[in-house]
């Protein structure tokens, strides 16, 4: 009888379930998102491989549960059919996730399933001490969750005020949380960029434009987790472009390499070392 390679099952997105010789298949899916053509097949091997349904995972994935040893490689070869394929468990980068940013949503700043699909091809798998996750959110309502992951950003926009066509219906005012945005008795607008925390909702409801995006980014927050040990990431930079988003990323995943220990999660990584080693060695 040939010996069943659990590990290398489990890291080819094969996960043992509670009931013998059952495996629940991890499906890489990439910043959520799953093709209309796709679901049928899906649906299909679910129905002959499986128990019939599949689980939603919190981090935008899905699993088929109930998958018999013996079929493993059946199902690959189907999946593989409409281009789905197994995800990846243990200590490497997991699946990455990611909101729909300016895509579809009146909120988002940035691109963020854009950002998610490259850092997918750039890291999605790579071998580390231990699991690490990526997360990515178009805007400071964190959606995907970034501060709960080991590498996070938010999109945020900083403000430019031209009161040229200011009709003073103080919508800016209303919206702005932070209250960067006030009026005074004689109707001037008072801007407080010290208290802005970059949301653009003063630029999204001005209706004559006199708020303006004078530059777009991201902020980037490390080394946070939920688990048995939650602990949220801190913030590294704010106002970073892709490119430099990608460096800090490379950085990042360099430091976790070289000073990790096999079994520790990035945040404690940093925790032993100290924040101010990480920065001066990725900053």
């Amino acid at each position: 009888m040939t010996e069943v390679n659990y590990a290398l099952l489990k890291k080819g997105g094969f996960m043992r379930q509670r009931q013998k010789d059952n495996f629940a298949l991890r499906l890489k899916i990439i910043a959520g998102r799953v093709r209309a053509d796709q679901l049928p097949k899906l649906a299909e091997v679910a129905e002959k491989y499986g128990k019939g349904y599949v689980h939603l995972t919190t981090r935008q994935g899905v699993e088929i549960p109930f998958i018999q040893l013996k079929d493993i490689d059946a199902v690959k070869d189907e999946l593989a059919k409409v281009g789905l394929t197994p995800g990846v468990c243990g200590p490497r980068v997991r699946t990455v996730i990611a909101c729909q940013g300016d895509i579809l949503c009146p909120y988002g700043l940035v691109n963020v399933e854009e950002i998610g699909i490259k850092a997918d091809q750039r890291y999605y798998g790579k071998e580390l001490p231990h699991k690490f996750k990526f997360a990515f959110s178009g805007c400071i309502n964190s959606c995907a969750k970034p501060q709960e992951n080991d590498f996070g950003s938010i999109g945020v926009v900083e403000p430019g005020w031209d009161g040229a066509n200011c009709s003073q219906c103080h919508l800016c005012e209303g919206v702005c949380s932070s209250q960067a945005i006030t009026f005074d008795s004689m109707e001037r607008l008072q801007y407080d960029p010290a208290k802005c925390n970059l949301c653009g909702d003063c630029i999204r409801v001005c209706p004559t434009d006199c708020w303006k995006a004078k530059q777009v980014g991201h902020t980037v927050f490390v080394g946070g987790r939920i688990g048995r040990h939650p602990e949220l990431g801190r913030e590294l930079v704010v106002m970073v472009d892709d490119e430099r988003l990608f460096a800090l990323m490379d950085k990042t995943l360099d430091f976790y390499i070289k000073y990790g220990n096999r079994g520790e999660r990035f945040g404690s990584t940093i925790n032993r070392l100290g924040w101010d080693k990480f920065k001066s060695e990725v900053l």
